[in-house]
């Protein structure tokens, strides 16, 4: 395309020379030479102008390819910027998704810890018992410790019952259980026939708590034991004592039958 552009004004070029060649003898003799001199300058830069504006537009066609092949080359920059960012945002997506799926974990296995930490508290909490006529807060642990140690005794294990209420009584010493814990550790020591230390765990409990429940049998325990060790003198003033202090309970009915066989 440039060659032909530049082959054009060189034609224009040619054939005005020639026409200025056949014009100048024809018109000799009409004009002067300073008018045929005046004439060819001016074909002449007519001649320049159409060279001009011919190199002029091959100028501009050349600096518009230019443009184009940088245009063209800038969409494809633009379009691998798009294809790079579509694949960025596609990774990103799929970070997202994982991010989410393990923010769901970390809840799900907070919420699993906070249980598990609420079950665990749950076992320290003290919880409301009610023994022998009593109601009291007591520690899980303190429960379950009385309740193994009175199943020993109900399954007649009777020096495994009288350890595991003396562990009781000495870890728990301000337990509501205690009248009831020294009511069995008695009657244990009294089944294994330590009947002095059966005392002395009976005696306690009428100190401590008088109106308990199990009061007036722990009184009837005491004689029981005394009767045991031929403490028969000691075994009589402990009924008189029971029919004095307990005269509606039944043990004090035990105790009548039995002050009637030591006369």
């Amino acid at each position: 395309m440039r060659s032909m552009h530049f082959m054009r004004p060189a034609r224009w070029f040619f054939a005005a020379v020639l026409l200025g060649a056949q014009l100048v003898p024809a018109q000799a003799a009409i004009f002067e030479d300073g008018e045929a001199r005046r004439a060819i300058l001016e074909l002449r830069q007519r001649v320049d102008v159409i060279q001009q504006s011919g190199q002029r537009s091959a100028d501009e066609m050349r600096r518009a390819s230019e443009d184009g092949t940088q245009l063209r080359r800038s969409l494809l920059d633009l379009q691998t910027q798009i294809e790079t960012l579509r694949v960025e945002m596609a990774k990103l997506r799929g970070q997202n998704e994982q991010l989410m799926q393990e923010v769901s974990e970390l809840q799900r296995h907070q919420k699993d810890m906070a249980r598990g930490v609420d079950e665990r508290l749950r076992q320290f909490e003290p919880v409301k018992v009610s023994v022998d006529g009593l109601e009291f807060q007591a520690d899980p642990d303190e429960q379950r410790s009385f309740d193994a140690a009175l199943t020993r005794f109900r399954e007649g294990k009777f020096p495994e019952a009288e350890t595991a209420f003396s562990a009781f009584v000495r870890q728990y010493p301000r337990s509501g259980y205690l009248p009831s814990a020294r009511f069995w550790l008695g009657n244990a020591q009294y089944a294994n026939r330590d009947y002095k230390e059966a005392i002395g765990q009976f005696k306690s409990l009428l100190a401590t708590a008088p109106s308990h429940v199990r009061a007036p049998e722990a009184a009837l325990s005491i004689a029981n034991c005394q009767i045991e060790l031929k403490e028969t003198r000691g075994a009589r003033k402990t009924l008189e004592d029971l029919l004095r202090v307990y005269p509606q309970s039944e043990a004090a009915a035990a105790a009548k039958e039995r002050l009637s066989r030591l006369k």
